[in-house]
């Protein structure tokens, strides 16, 4: 009874009255709490807080969408409620699959997963969300996924997908956050909606400092999602707090001792090309390298640590990519490219990046690349990367990094007091 209480006012959720704004979050820290979970310095992801969300799971027929950085401590999320009696019916999986495995792109079919014997459903290719027919056996949908905090990283996408499947079917979402590697900061070009695609959806920055729970949180209260039945059925879900059929309706299990100023190191890569966190703090300026002729790594064991061309003057830091797990085909393998390596010890690569998107290097790859007309791919890639077709001209026209960055600053001044409304965690500033 007493979690049911406590649970009326824990949707996690803000809700807009005139003049204010309510915050219906903090009453998850209420809820009763074990001995071994007294405050620590360590920071405590939302799946390891199990003793908050598996009562609202039990005697639930659940489907989890989760991947290999779902774990709770050195076991996988799946396995942990399976051990504690929890009925789990599916499991669906995002871009690289279930597992983790597969690269980048590659198209992860549906299959069983031979540890568990729990039906995959992969939610990445044609099918991105769950259908009511997929959900027909399941009460209610978890959500444990780890965040690089980059707009291209498909998993935001992945996560919208999944909120609207489970509003349009009436289905209770609970999220299990986790903290954002790159939640320190907010910077890069406000995506401009005429080039939404799955790498960025909606018009937040290349960095965007919000964790998942509180990403979910702002594009449901901006009414973002991605149908108007999504959009009408959330407000019923923001305030339905007296539902006879479930305890709540969308609640965000927080983390614990993060804020955003925490310098969080993954445990687990979250894919097969972002191998430590060196990878991931460069990752939202070097991946506009995927739009460019050059070389990002893949192949090497430096993946957006080192780019590179074969045509880039020679005596520039040198490598040669090769086929790998999770880079099977990409470019220039077996060809020496000559480039940049901007790999380091973790303190060295931060002081790198300066709480910025670098444009420096891209800007010098283009000044010293010979062939400028092929230097940027003709898949139309960068533009969708960069979220606009500006930045591309304004790096063929010549402009420096700084007028490039006042042109971004409307966008940005705008998203930043955006964000503060779905804050959950003290922010850096």
């Amino acid at each position: 009874m007493k979690y049911a209480i406590a649970l009326c006012c824990c949707i996690a959720m803000y809700v807009s009255c005139p003049g204010q704004i309510i915050n219906l979050t903090a009453t998850v820290e209420q809820l009763p709490v074990t001995n071994d979970e007294k405050p620590v310095n360590r920071i405590i992801p939302g799946a390891e807080r199990t003793e908050v969300y598996v009562p609202l799971l039990k005697g639930k027929r659940v489907g989890i969408f989760a991947n290999q950085t779902s774990m709770v401590g050195n076991t996988h999320l799946v396995d942990t409620l399976r051990k504690l009696g929890i009925e789990i019916k599916v499991i669906f999986g995002p871009e690289h699959g279930f597992r983790g495995t597969a690269d980048a792109g590659e198209k992860v079919g549906n299959y069983t997963d031979e540890k568990t014997g729990i039906p995959v459903i992969s939610l990445f290719g044609p099918k991105r969300k769950p259908t009511a027919d997929d959900l027909k056996d399941v009460d209610i949908l978890v959500f444990d996924i780890q965040d690089v905090g980059a707009r291209f990283y498909t998993f935001i996408s992945s996560l919208q997908e999944y909120m609207e499947s489970a509003f349009e079917n009436s289905k209770p979402l609970l999220l299990l956050d986790r903290p954002n590697p790159n939640g320190f900061y907010v910077d890069g070009p406000v995506l401009d909606t005429k080039f939404r695609s799955f790498v960025g959806m909606q018009p937040v920055p290349t960095v965007y400092g919000l964790t998942l729970g509180e990403y979910a949180m702002l594009i449901a209260g901006e009414r973002w999602l991605g149908s108007e039945k999504a959009n009408q059925k959330y407000d019923y879900y923001r305030t339905a707090e007296n539902s006879k059929d479930t305890a709540f309706h969308f609640l965000v299990i927080k983390c614990k001792n993060y804020d955003h100023t925490s310098k969080y190191v993954l445990p687990v890569r979250p894919s097969p090309n972002l191998p430590n966190i060196q990878s991931i703090y460069l990752y939202p300026s070097t991946c506009l390298f995927e739009g460019t002729v050059l070389s990002e790594g893949r192949g090497t064991d430096k993946q957006f640590q080192v780019f590179g061309h074969p045509l880039l003057p020679k005596d520039l830091y040198s490598f040669t990519p090769n086929p790998n797990e999770g880079a099977k085909s990409s470019k220039w393998y077996g060809k020496i490219c000559y480039g940049w390596d901007l790999s380091g010890d973790p303190e060295e690569v931060l002081k790198k990046v300066d709480n910025h998107v670098q444009l420096k290097w891209l800007m010098q790859a283009y000044q010293l690349f010979p062939q400028k007309d092929s230097f940027f791919l003709k898949s139309n890639g960068f533009n969708r990367l960069a979220g606009n077709d500006v930045l591309i001209q304004q790096i063929k026209d010549g402009k420096t990094e700084e007028e490039i960055r006042n042109s971004w600053e409307p966008a940005l001044s705008v998203f930043k007091k955006i964000r503060k409304k779905y804050l959950l965690y003290p922010d850096f500033e």
